[in-house]
């Protein structure tokens, strides 16, 4: 019985040393073989240093679907393999889709992602480029293109209006956006932003520079980094909103020094009002102030403020009275006041973390307006919120603890978010317009209004019954967690702007001259007005919503003033 057994394990170790070696023979005779195909595909000796080096990380990316045509461009293939490269994306042999980490539905992510991987494989370049072929403009779009120009000074190059867009910024919104506020230049810049203004850039530079493609229309340029695509805007194009028109400011007596007060004038015979505010835009004046024949363009001013009217009546005289009085018509112009509309981040990080707290619907947005154009620098959120970016505030973007902006949105209400701040501004507003404000954000975006059948459904009368409490509950918490706080009232902010917002620019450690706060003034309504019809009942509560919410205010005054705060504007509910 032990001989079989012995034959046995003897062939059981004879097969084992077998297989052993067929193995490997077998590893050694594939990599004999891939050396052979190395050796063919690639000449003998030293190569120097040139594009091609780039083949084999450009033509395993392709294999797996990493890389499309925009990523083999920024890897440097030459174009003689790119030949190779579309029979390879031929639909015959079309590439296995990339990993699903960089295939991102969100375009942005998706392009963060691929700068950061070809980052990776050791390619500095930034955004992809387009091509010397695609720099012309469009022949779709309308206005004239004048050229590209350089816009890395400390101000902006165009000063009007500002407009960005993540995904959607093609050249005929630019202009468009543009053409309604009555300005001559539309410039495009790093994709997605917009710049408007009446004056063309002092420093041109090379048409290749601007070589950024819009984010919203492929084959398109938006200028580039720090570089300005601008068109010259015509008219609107068809099926554009109308241009914004003129609005009446009032009658106003005439400062003592009138060529100090009023920096352009032209005197016309007939000049009519849209004469003098046509010129006025043109050189980008907020103001265009009329007395009789003579026309002349102004900023507010401690001089002239537009705070002081007087009886219309005044300047409704015969014209050779008007012509030697004292008084005269202010109208608004479509432009914006140019004095305050630079913006930054700071220049180093902030050493004390302030919050802009408030409960939602409570006038953050429009706060955030008045503080970015006060002290010139933007403002930071909790949140991430695309309109709001497109729309300006460019500090959405950043990350809110970054502590590169001038403060910090935030409706959190709990303990640990509240003492992550150093100190904070605290916004609030009464909570019947809150609560009507919020419910029409959430009904119809920041723009718009809630339709009557919302305000007629169950879901109003819960929403009241949901947030009416956190409205109480948020101004309690910040109070009783706050480290160091400003209250700032929206209605106070609303009845008296300057002062309100002289406090607030001082809370926040920052100094600004007078003609910028009359600017903001000037400035102080921003892009979010509500537009549209609004509801039939514009107070929509009922008794027990009444009950309900009079007795959270009754409690928020009462704290208010437990913490040597004034309490409650008295208008918030009668006593």
């Amino acid at each position: 019985m032990a001989k079989p057994f012995f034959r046995l394990q003897k062939f059981l170790r004879r097969t084992q040393f077998l297989l052993f070696f067929l193995t490997a023979a077998y590893l050694m005779t594939g990599s004999l073989l891939l050396l052979q195909r190395a050796r063919v595909a690639l000449p003998p000796g030293p190569r120097a240093p040139g594009p091609l080096q780039a083949l084999p990380v450009a033509a395993v990316a392709l294999g797996v679907g990493l890389l499309d045509s925009r990523a083999l461009h920024d890897a440097r293939v030459s174009p003689e393999l790119l030949l190779g490269v579309d029979v390879l994306r031929s639909p015959l042999a079309r590439p296995r889709p990339g990993p699903r980490w960089l295939r991102s539905r969100n375009t942005e992510l998706r392009q963060l992602r691929r700068h950061w991987f070809h980052h990776f494989m050791g390619d500095p370049q930034g955004p992809p480029a387009l091509g010397p072929e695609a720099l012309r403009p469009s022949a779709r779009n309308h206005g004239t293109y004048v050229g590209c120009f350089s816009d890395d000074g400390q101000e902006r190059t165009l000063k009007g209006a500002v407009f960005y867009d993540l995904r959607k910024m093609t050249i005929s919104h630019c202009q468009d956006a543009c053409a309604e506020r009555s300005y001559v230049y539309a410039g495009l810049e790093a994709g997605a932003e917009c710049y408007c203004g009446n004056r063309l850039p002092a420093v041109s530079v090379g048409l290749e520079e601007c070589s950024q493609e819009c984010k919203g229309e492929k084959g398109s340029v938006c200028g580039g980094v720090d570089r300005l695509s601008v068109y010259r805007v015509e008219e609107l194009q068809p099926g554009s909103r109308k241009r914004r028109t003129i609005t009446y400011r009032g009658c106003f007596r005439l400062p003592e020094n009138i060529t100090h007060a009023f920096p352009d004038s032209l005197t016309q015979a007939n000049v009519t009002v849209e004469t003098c505010s046509g010129f006025c835009s043109q050189k980008e004046f907020p103001l265009a102030v009329l007395r009789g024949w003579e026309c002349y363009c102004a900023y507010p001013t401690p001089q002239f403020n537009l705070r002081d009217a007087v009886d219309d009546s005044l300047c409704g005289q015969e014209l050779e009275t008007q012509r030697l009085g004292d008084y005269c018509e202010v109208y608004q112009t479509p432009v914006q006041d140019t004095r305050c509309t630079d913006r930054r981040f700071l220049p180093t990080k902030s050493k004390v973390f302030v919050a802009l707290s408030s409960f939602p619907g409570a006038g953050n947005t429009w706060a955030r307006h008045l503080i970015e154009h006060a002290t010139g620098f933007y403002t930071g959120s909790y949140y991430f919120d695309g309109t709001l970016y497109n729309k300006g505030f460019k500090g959405e973007k950043d990350h809110w603890r970054s502590r590169r902006t001038i403060c910090v949105k935030t409706h959190e209400s709990g303990r640990r978010e509240i003492e992550m701040f150093d100190s904070a501004i605290l916004l609030i507003r009464n909570p019947y317009r809150s609560l009507m404000a919020e419910f029409n954000r959430k009904c119809a975006g920041h723009l718009g209004y809630a339709a009557d059948r919302n305000w007629k459904s169950r879901e109003w009368p819960d929403f009241v019954h949901s947030y009416a409490s956190w409205w109480s509950s948020h101004v309690l918490d910040w109070l009783k967690y706050g480290k160091r706080l400003l209250v700032v009232h929206y209605e106070e902010l609303r009845r008296s702007l300057v002062p309100t917002l002289r406090e607030m620019v001082a809370f926040l450690n920052v100094s600004v001259s007078e003609e910028r706060l009359l600017c903001v003034e000037n400035n102080k309504e921003g892009s979010f007005r509500r537009r549209g019809r609004r509801p039939h009942d514009p107070e929509p509560f009922t008794p027990e919503m009444r009950d309900l919410i009079n007795g959270y205010i009754r409690t928020v005054d009462k704290a208010l003033r437990d913490h040597n705060w004034a309490g409650l504007p008295r208008e918030y509910v009668p006593r």
